[in-house]
């Protein structure tokens, strides 16, 4: 029946809605970010500057 036809694509909509969410929360957590550690980074020069004024 043609009056039924709204039901149907609210569904849709809320199927294809949880769907995209629960992809986007998947595809954010899986990714674990490298912590940076104190022995690879490294100092920021302290060489004296320069300046020809």
């Amino acid at each position: 029946m043609p009056q039924m036809a709204p039901i149907g694509w609210l569904s849709l909509f809320i199927v294809f809605s949880i769907t995209f969410i629960l992809f986007s929360i998947i595809n954010f957590y899986s990714v674990i970010p490298q912590t940076p550690t104190s022995h690879i980074s490294k100092k920021h020069s302290t060489s004296p500057l320069n300046w020809k004024w």
